[in-house]
């Protein structure tokens, strides 16, 4: 695969945190590619740094060693606005009470196109109907946030993202509180975003067996490395054995699901 592919690439990357007495090291020597196009799951299990690894490729938290690249420019060298115009990010969290609309939240977007007054341009209003459009939420628009349901507002925040029209969106658990329909109707739609509009969508996830079925590579973050390849071939390694250290729980290769022993 050409580097020219890549959104974003880490370096011989470690993660943790300092403060003034000592450093705590997370993880090390951490190379990943992602690529344009594709739909890429990071799993692990609680606690092991899935979070500072999205907070360290963000640019939320500093590496402690190594460097993240954000289109072949190192990820430090970005101006928050110009970084905000090429990287996008969708937490799980509930909003701030407001009167927002649906179309409101999903204007927010163009916030680092706008001009101080914050004023919508033709431009930006072509890029908040196109992420409607994608999203499939125009039934929403004129609502309140606060009166759809969770997977009707991560599908909002997600068309937020669309609208910033930034080359990569990353999302911090975004099944989070959905149901197994909702969860499949989420995951269809960043499948399908990330093939209809050739971003890269990095998401973070504790459903394993959906992630499988539905993406193009994972991240498998475990107590020894961090793997990155296609889901056949994860399978095929017994990588998803080492995910969890219990007995109760074995993965069969032969489903590609996991086990309750």
């Amino acid at each position: 695969m050409s580097e020219q592919n890549f959104t974003i690439q880490t370096h011989n990357l470690s993660i943790g945190y300092k403060s003034k007495s000592e450093t705590i090291t997370i993880a090390q020597n951490i190379n990943l590619g992602l690529e344009k196009g594709k739909l890429i799951a990071l799993i692990g299990e609680n606690g092991i740094g899935k979070s500072t690894l999205l907070k360290t490729i963000t640019g939320i938290i500093p590496p402690l060693q190594g460097e993240v690249s954000l289109l072949h420019k190192s990820l430090q060298s970005y101006k928050p606005l110009d970084l905000a115009q090429e990287l996008s990010i969708v937490l799980t969290e509930k909003l701030p009470p407001s009167n927002l609309t649906v179309y409101e939240i999903i204007a927010l977007g163009r916030q680092p196109y706008t001009n101080w007054l914050g004023t919508l341009s033709e431009e930006d209003t072509i890029k908040i109907e196109e992420a409607i459009s994608l999203t499939e939420i125009q039934h929403l628009v004129h609502k309140k946030h606060d009166e759809i349901s969770d997977g009707q507002l991560q599908i909002a925040l997600i068309a937020r993202a669309l609208a910033q029209d930034t080359s990569i969106i990353i999302l911090d658990e975004p099944t989070t509180h959905l149901d197994l329909v909702h969860k499949a109707t989420l995951l269809k739609l960043l499948q399908k975003l990330t093939h209809e509009t050739g971003k890269t969508i990095l998401y973070s996830t504790h459903d394993i067996d959906l992630a499988i079925q539905m993406t193009d590579e994972m991240i498998v973050f475990t107590p020894t490395q961090i793997v990155q390849d296609q889901p056949c071939n994860l399978i095929q390694t017994g990588i998803f054995n080492t995910l969890f250290d219990t007995e109760h729980l074995t993965f069969d290769a032969t489903i590609g699901k996991f086990k309750i022993k």
